[in-house]
């Protein structure tokens, strides 16, 4: 059931209720920012089991896309997610925050939303710097001459340069989606983030150049203030991998971890049975 919801700005975000089944909603936070809901679409599947909730932030898909740039803030876009709640009436719920999205959905957290039941951090972090530290590890390990091309014409701002988007695609081939065919849901979603101001204005030009207003975001000193049962997904091969997930793991109390093992950071898309099993049986434990 699509609808659109409109926010205390006056501008309109568009959602959509797939499924209803018993269980409580799960409202789904995309990626980007600025990704839209597409590349989650495969989640729909969780909708046999409970009311499953996507929506495009402001700024991206179907969403009203306004040209005032002070409105890109995580704080900001954390409002949001409560006005969206209000609007379509969800006082239960679990969330599901990937990427960005559990960026958001940390600083969500943080807020002690009432009727919040559980979190699902998906190839997510509690701080951009330790992100960036990990990208710059994982282009460390790339052939000389892409992990050339990145530094030089990154330093140089020539992200259009054709080295340095011949050495991206191998990086987001390695770290981003390892299917060798990326379905057309990721590439909807990609071609969202092209110039999309939302994008450029909180993280940067590219996944590893952050230097939007959330670069030096970091909330890993907060983390014990979580309270609620969290899972924290990620990819063997993650750009957002294995150590951002300990550093979650180690500050909020009532976590438990999966790593997918033949996965980067979409593993909902590259292992999507195994993700499904993983989301359902932790949201179903915690309906209650």
């Amino acid at each position: 059931m699509e609808r659109r919801v409109e926010l205390s700005s006056g501008y309109e975000v568009w959602t959509n209720i797939v499924g209803d089944g018993p269980g409580l909603p799960l409202l789904l936070l995309h990626g980007g920012p600025g990704a839209g809901h597409d590349y989650l679409e495969p989640l729909e599947a969780l909708g046999s089991d409970r009311p499953v909730i996507f929506y495009d932030q402001l700024g991206c898909g179907r969403s009203e896309k306004p040209e005032n740039r002070a409105l890109w803030t995580i704080e900001r876009f954390a409002d949001e997610v409560q006005e969206v709640r209000d609007s379509l009436g969800i006082e239960r719920c679990h969330i599901l925050g990937q990427s960005w999205g559990g960026w958001l959905g940390i600083e969500y957290m943080l807020r002690q939303p009432a009727g919040l039941q559980s979190f699902v951090l998906a190839s997510t972090s509690s701080s951009i710097p330790q992100f960036s530290a990990e990208c710059e590890r994982l282009i460390s390990e790339l052939p000389e001459e892409h992990r050339e091309a990145l530094e030089y014409h990154g330093s140089r701002g020539e992200f259009e340069h054709e080295a340095y988007a011949a050495a991206e695609e191998v990086f987001y081939g390695r770290h981003l989606c390892r299917l060798k065919e990326w379905p057309d849901c990721i590439l909807r979603s990609v071609e969202n983030l092209h110039h999309n101001t939302v994008y450029e204005s909180i993280n940067g030009p590219n996944e590893f150049t952050t230097i939007g207003n959330l670069r030096y975001w970091n909330r890993t000193a907060d983390l014990g203030q979580i309270k609620i049962p969290v899972l924290i997904t990620c990819g063997r091969y993650d750009e957002l991998g294995p150590a951002c997930a300990a550093t979650l793991q180690a500050g909020i109390p009532n976590t438990e971890a999966v790593v997918f093992e033949e996965s980067a950071h979409v593993a909902h898309i590259e292992e999507p049975e195994a993700y499904r099993k993983c989301v359902t049986e932790f949201l179903t434990r915690n309906d209650d």
